[in-house]
Formats: C-alpha cells, sequence, structure tokens
C-alpha cells in the first residue's frame, strides 16, 4: 500500500476554507449484466466522507459558482437527457484467469497486482525532493519556446467546417495527455487539462511551459471524454466544469472506479463509471465501443483518499479503427493482454516524458524504451507521444523525450515514422474515407 502522503508530481495536498460544494445529483443504480446472463451487480466503492468535503472546498468559491479553466465563471448547461449515469455492463473475457482484475486491499483501497509495480521507499522520496539535481533546464525565454516546441492553432480553429461526420481516424495533440481522436464519426477527448496548473490552485503548484494550444470554446463538438485517474495534470477540475458548461448532458464522461461522485460533484450527468474490462458506448453511436482496461499508476487528490479511485488505460473500438489510450502509466504485462484482445490498434496514444531519476518514477512513469514495448506490445500500427513538452514534472531534460524515442525505435529496428511526436496542436490524419480532404 502507498504512504499516506506521498508528495509527488502533481499531487496537491491542500485545504480550502469557507467554501460551498456544488452537489450534482444522479440516479444511483447500475444495470450489470455479462454474456454469461449474469445479473450480479458491482458495488463501487465511495470516496471518504473528508475527501469529498475537501474537494468540493476545492472546486468552487464562497458564491458557489464553479471556475473554468480559463478561471472564468461557468454555469452547467442544462440537459432534458434522462439517460443513467450509473449503467454499465461487464464482458465475459473479465472473468478469464489470464485476464489482469483490477483489485483492492482491505481498506478498500485498489492496488496493482503486477510485480512490476513498485513506489519509491521515503529515503528515496526525500532524495528526490532536497538532492536530486532536476535537469529539466526549461527556457524562461518565450522565444526560445516558441522555437523548440512551438503551439500551433489546431486546424478546427483555422478552419471549423474541416471537422465533420466522415468516418476515418485523427489525432490532434493539445497539449500533456490531451489529444483530441475523431473516429469512426465520435469525437473523444483524453484527460482534458486546459488550465495554467496542475493544481486545485491556480496559484501554486506545477505551471505549464507550453500553454493550450486552443481552449474549450474553440473545440469542435465533443462526444466522450475519458478520463485515465484522479491526478491533477489529468483530471482538472476548470477543464471538467468549462466542458459541462458547454456541452452539458450531450457529452458522455467514461472514467474509472471512484470517480463517478467526483463528476457528479461538478454537476456532470453523463457518466459512465467503469472497472477494468467493462465496456459502453456513446448514445447514438453503438458501433464505437468503449473499454476500460488496465494501466500500472495510483491515484490521489487529498490528504486522506490514497488509491480510493481506480486507474485505467482507455480502449476504443469503432467498426474501421482501433485507438488506444495509455494514460499515465508504468510498464506492465497487461498491455499485453489488451494488444492479445484488441490488437492491432490503428493509433496509440502512449506517454513519454517524466521518467527520471528512474528508481522514484519506474512504477508509475513509462521512459522512451518502455513506451516502444508498449507500442509492440499492442501491436499499435502507429503511436503519437504524450504526457512530455507541456509540465515540468520530473528531472530530465525538457526536450529528451523524443531523442530517447528516437533512439529507442532505432534499437529496435522499428520505422522512426511509427511512433511520432506531435507540436502542440498539430494534427494528423491517420486514416480517411476516399473522400475526406484534409490540409
Amino acid at each position: 500500500m502507498l504512504p499516506k502522503s506521498a508528495p509527488l508530481l502533481s499531487v496537491c495536498r491542500c485545504k480550502s476554507l469557507n467554501a460551498v460544494g456544488f452537489i450534482g445529483l444522479s440516479t444511483r443504480w447500475r444495470n450489470s449484466r455479462s454474456v454469461s446472463n449474469s445479473s450480479e451487480a458491482m458495488e463501487k466503492p465511495s470516496s471518504s466522507d473528508k475527501a469529498a468535503l475537501e474537494e468540493e472546498m476545492v472546486l468552487v468559491e464562497n458564491s458557489g459558482v464553479l471556475k473554468g479553466a480559463d478561471g472564468g465563471e461557468t454555469e452547467p448547461r442544462k440537459s432534458t437527457s434522462s439517460r443513467s449515469s450509473r449503467k454499465s455492463f461487464r464482458l465475459d473475457y473479465r472473468y478469464e484467469e489470464e485476464v489482469t482484475k483490477s483489485c483492492q486491499d482491505k481498506h478498500g483501497r485498489w492496488t496493482n497486482p503486477w510485480p512490476t509495480w513498485q513506489f519509491p521507499s521515503y529515503p528515496v522520496l526525500l532524495r528526490f525532493l532536497l538532492w536530486d539535481k532536476d535537469n529539466s533546464n526549461v527556457p524562461s525565454s518565450k522565444e526560445v519556446l516558441d522555437s523548440e516546441l512551438p503551439v500551433m492553432e489546431p486546424y478546427f480553429v483555422q478552419n471549423p467546417n474541416l471537422s465533420g461526420l466522415r468516418p476515418g481516424l485523427r489525432v490532434t495533440w493539445l497539449g500533456h495527455a490531451t489529444v483530441l481522436v475523431e473516429i469512426d464519426g465520435v469525437n473523444v477527448l483524453t484527460d482534458p487539462i486546459f488550465s495554467q496548473r496542475a493544481s486545485p490552485f491556480q496559484f501554486i503548484g506545477p505551471k505549464r511551459y507550453r500553454g493550450p494550444s486552443c481552449t474549450v470554446e474553440q473545440l469542435p463538438r465533443i462526444d466522450a471524454v475519458v478520463i485515465s485517474h484522479s491526478h491533477y495534470d489529468h483530471l482538472d477540475a476548470g477543464s471538467v466544469a468549462s466542458l459541462n458548461a458547454r456541452f452539458g448532458g450531450e457529452l458522455r464522461w467514461f472514467v474509472p472506479m471512484g470517480l463517478m461522485d467526483w463528476l457528479a460533484k461538478m454537476g456532470c450527468e453523463n457518466v459512465m463509471e467503469l472497472d477494468w474490462w467493462e465496456e459502453n458506448c456513446v448514445p447514438g453511436h453503438d458501433d464505437v465501443t468503449f473499454v476500460c482496461t488496465p494501466s500500472q499508476h495510483w491515484s490521489k487528490r487529498t490528504a486522506w483518499d490514497d488509491n480510493k479511485s481506480l486507474w485505467s488505460s482507455w480502449t476504443v473500438l469503432g467498426p474501421d479503427h482501433r485507438f488506444f489510450f495509455a494514460g499515465d502509466t508504468g510498464y506492465c504485462p497487461s498491455f499485453l493482454e489488451i494488444g492479445r484482445r484488441f490488437g492491432p490498434f490503428d493509433l496509440a496514444a502512449i506517454p513519454i516524458g517524466a521518467y527520471l531519476p528512474r528508481d522514484v518514477m519506474k512504477g508509475q512513469h513509462v521512459d522512451p524504451d518502455d513506451a516502444v514495448q508498449i507500442h509492440q506490445d499492442l501491436q499499435a500500427k502507429q503511436s503519437v507521444a504524450i504526457h512530455w513538452g507541456t509540465f515540468a514534472l520530473a528531472y530530465e531534460h525538457y526536450l529528451e523525450p523524443p531523442i530517447r524515442l528516437k533512439e529507442a525505435l532505432e534499437r529496435k529496428g522499428l520505422n522512426p515514422e511509427s511512433f511520432f511526436t506531435l507540436h502542440h496542436g498539430e494534427s494528423r490524419l491517420i486514416a480517411a474515407q476516399e473522400a475526406d480532404v484534409f490540409d
């Protein structure tokens, strides 16, 4: 079990006083079923009352008005949708012995079931925080950063008419682990963070050195958001509030176990909370399936909610294309399982940054060599690099990840174009119908 107050990276343990929580109401039932006709319902772990109270304090000001990613006030968009946010179903292969199932300890905290998981000891953490040299060396000059890591205006901002409904597969990197994936007519956003800091407060905490390439208001239609885990650089309250204010109940949220109540408190209505190997879809797009798949990580947002919510990767299976989102993860054997069941993938989004020093980061963050191994395990035809070039969360040089990625691909004898990087805001068309046009 993890130390209860490990001060790592994006984890902030802060309290906010005299605040009012915004409580979102939703129906509390689930309809579970499997191919084997099992009707056994799955119970979800509820968040600790203290954690919920602290999180509510962080999310809103005294006025009770939610703050968006840009700091402005937002009001949740109303929806007439009556869809239950507690509905899900289970697959038969979840019960196969060779599939790694999620598990909890005797205290109800989620755990990593692989020997590849390791969490740094207190002496190692102390050394990391006090004595290890930070080699990230992010320039303070905007001109240098603009030259090295340009932020481009996304194609859908330049020409909104190009983001249509035609089938195909296109990816746009919006920074860190946020990508827009257009797959077989469904627009999917991953781990959205449009705020300047990965923190419950916008005056302290890790600050992005490359700004977001667009605002929530400039996004095209979004059908689904997938969340990998609860850390602040992957689950950003301001971005969630802004997305909910714009799209309301028409936007479906896919989250791992334990995050349903957090999204409900933010006012989100259309939420699917899934365990590893569970699946569901977006209403009106039944031919595109979202599967919650394993990853190796941990979760924490407050001083007392260590691993109270699950972490995951996400598999999106369309009628013509397949996409995988790794989220935030260390290397583990489940990527082979995912590749065997759902591969080959047309595209995978795999992290390559925040990996040094290795004795601190190895269990929770892959390095470029591990990322290439995941690319192979998944049988990915192409992969896009994420989780780098936006926040300085570890001690490698800020430009090192893509260099090491290229070297890792060369050592494996792989085509360097099979695992590529993008500029912030840049898009790549992976596959298209013959009639599609894209610049």
